[in-house]
């Protein structure tokens, strides 16, 4: 049987948990409906993290191994980071513009006692230290302690990883013969790690409908309407950040843009359901081989694109969130302040990678204005509804700059004008 395109099935995966996740709110969270989406999206997600580690760390050794016979690894990284910052500074813009218009703390309906200080803040610090690697595996133990028992969580932290990878690799190369054997096993184990993740997201619809089946049983709607011009403003900037300034950026570099969002919208889905880029990177990595960025080039950008590339989360989010907090306390903020916003979100994204993202990257953009911190938990309640467009536009971005950094240095196949010689599904193609 002829089964309707992977973009398609993804679709309808939303639809259904839509559908199931209503049903499941009407009979009550703790339903066995309720429950089994839960699993299915955990589980989903669990399998693409599992990956994570090891697919990143091959692909980047590999990589560094592949740009040396590009040629141009310095201008691809140079243009990478640039294009970084241009994304970001346009971005944080249209934020602060629709933040100074909308005005959404002078209206809102949010009580001052939900005003809380935030346990996990941001700082620079925090990113210098993470960029040095506590072990070779990038692992962090956290123990939380809740009614007497303790509990012990393991966690990467991927920049880390990427760091140890970029090192190995340089290595590997530098060595010369001696570095070829470890360089060939690499290769080999990142073709299966590939051939797995085929497997893996093949089962992306099922998992889209668990994920956004529980985040309707889990959040609703309700707490939208306290902070709904500011909830407005968010998705409002993000809407023309995801639909109008990139298709602009692709029309301007000579990119199909039918063709960029056919091979990319699984990845935006994805981490629109799963709020989480580091899960969804397999998928975007995928997306971005398919739209015809190579490999040796892809498997570098991406990964560190998932860490250090957020026009939702650090670009757009806190730059609508200082300004509301700013304006619910009655802080006038002067040019010098909007700046300083603007810096933090140009630079500043790098400092939440591995941590929790939009809430410290709105901590750090707080403090360098010296705004009240407690502002941060007026808007807590509604996170998780704003997080999900904050990725979906992350993982978007995070396609778009390797697609545009190819398309300058003329490695990317001319999909301008409709040739594409890879074929198959636009997400597992790639994978294979």
């Amino acid at each position: 049987m002829k089964l309707p395109s992977f973009s398609v099935q993804v679709f309808l995966g939303m639809a259904v948990g839509l559908v199931l996740g209503v049903w499941a709110r009407a009979l009550g969270a703790e339903s066995g409906l309720a429950e089994g989406l839960r699993i299915i999206g955990e589980i989903f997600v669990q399998l693409l993290r599992a990956l994570v580690v090891p697919l990143v760390f091959t692909a980047i050794v590999a990589s560094i191994a592949a740009l040396r016979d590009l040629g141009n690894a310095a201008r691809l990284v140079a243009s990478t980071l640039i294009w970084f910052a241009i994304t970001a500074l346009i971005a944080v813009s249209i934020g602060l513009v629709l933040a100074t218009v909308i005005a959404p703390g002078a209206h809102a309906g949010v009580d001052a006692a939900a005003a809380v200080r935030p346990a996990t803040t941001g700082s620079w610090l925090d990113f210098l230290r993470g960029l040095v690697p506590a072990n070779i595996l990038g692992l962090a133990a956290s123990t939380r302690l809740t009614d007497g028992v303790a509990t012990t969580s393991l966690s990467f932290n991927i920049l880390q990883i990427i760091v140890v990878a970029i090192a190995i690799g340089i290595a590997a190369v530098r060595v010369g013969a001696q570095g070829e054997a470890f360089l060939a096993f690499n290769a080999a184990a990142l073709a299966i790690f590939r051939r797995v993740l085929r497997w893996i997201v093949r089962l992306t619809p099922i998992g889209t409908a668990g994920l956004l089946g529980h985040a309707v049983v889990q959040y609703g709607w309700q707490s939208l309407s306290a902070l709904g011009a500011f909830a407005g403003a968010v998705y409002i900037g993000l809407a023309l950040v995801l639909l109008v300034v990139y298709p602009l950026l692709l029309r301007a570099n000579g990119l199909s843009v039918g063709r960029f969002f056919a091979a990319a919208w699984p990845a935006i889905q994805l981490g629109f359901v799963s709020r989480s880029s580091i899960a969804t990177l397999p998928v975007t990595e995928a997306a971005v081989e398919r739209i015809g960025v190579p490999r040796e080039y892809a498997a570098f950008a991406v990964p560190f694109a998932a860490t250090t590339k957020m026009d939702g989360c650090a670009a757009v989010y806190p730059a609508v969130a200082a300004l509301f907090v700013a304006q619910y306390y009655g802080i006038p903020l002067h040019a010098a302040d909007y700046l300083l916003v603007v810096l933090v979100s140009v630079i500043g994204s790098a400092a939440t990678a591995g941590l929790t993202g939009a809430l410290v990257m709105l901590t750090l953009t707080l403090t360098t204005l010296g705004l009240p911190l407690e502002g941060a938990g007026l808007l807590l309640a509604i996170d998780p509804i704003l997080d999900m467009g904050r990725t979906a536009v992350n993982v978007a971005g995070q396609a778009l700059v390797p697609t545009i950094v190819a398309r300058r240095q003329g490695l990317i196949r001319d999909i301008a004008a409709g040739r594409d010689d890879a074929a198959g599904d636009p997400t597992l193609s790639a994978a294979a």
